[in-house]
């Protein structure tokens, strides 16, 4: 049973975990999108919103002081994971975590596009006869 246990261990010396996820938290405050993977992902949701939270009370470089205000009122569910299928080479499942409030994001959802034309068939070509069915053996 895993009662009161708090975190992740992704295969990893917790040397090694701390400098994967400070990483992936880094890289997630820099470009406010990340893909990896799902265990990563969800372990990420919780340090970078625990780092939000500490640097929203506090002074900090320019990451801090374009990221944290677009939090203030926020009370907390600043990432979001968003799942993407499964990675071709090993058949990891893959995700994207991001900033609910993302800088140049779009906030009105796009204008519904037109389904596609069909092209007429070239001149001097006939279109090909429907393909009839074999029948059932039975």
């Amino acid at each position: 049973m895993r009662h009161r246990v708090a975190g992740v261990k992704l295969g990893r010396t917790p040397a090694h975990r701390r400098a994967l996820l400070r990483n992936l938290v880094t890289a997630l405050l820099e470009h406010e999108v990340v893909r990896t993977t799902d265990a990563k992902a969800k372990e990420l949701r919780r340090w970078g919103d625990r780092v939000i939270t500490l640097r929203r009370r506090s002074v900090v470089k320019k990451l801090f002081d374009e990221i944290a205000p677009r939090f203030a009122d926020r009370a907390g569910g600043y990432t979001r994971v968003v799942k993407l299928g499964t990675r071709h080479g090993d058949a990891a499942a893959l995700s994207v975590v991001e900033l609910v409030e993302r800088a140049g994001a779009k906030t009105e959802k796009a204008a519904p596009k037109k389904p596609p034309r069909r092209r007429a068939p070239a001149k001097g070509k006939q279109p090909a006869p429907p393909r009839r069915r074999r029948a059932a053996a039975g």
